[in-house]
């Protein structure tokens, strides 16, 4: 019973995958959007894009360790 548990809190955390992906195609399409409006600046703004989609991705992967760890060590 209690490793059935820990298997649907691992689902429940896998969640932040998904949203991980929602928040990178957000960045991007700001990004897009802001690139669209005034071409000449879009150059100087694509680190902070790199940053963004990164600390997005960064909290996908937090998500992903959090549902392997409550499968396999509790």
């Amino acid at each position: 019973m209690e490793g059935d548990l820990a298997h649907i809190g691992a689902g429940l955390a896998a969640i932040g995958s998904g949203a991980a992906a929602i928040g990178v195609g957000n960045v991007a399409g700001n990004f897009l959007a802001g690139a669209l409006r005034n071409p000449s600046a879009a150059g100087a703004q694509t680190a902070t894009l790199f940053i963004g989609i990164a600390f997005a991705e960064a909290l996908g992967i937090f998500a992903f360790l959090v549902s392997l760890l409550l499968m396999f060590a509790v």
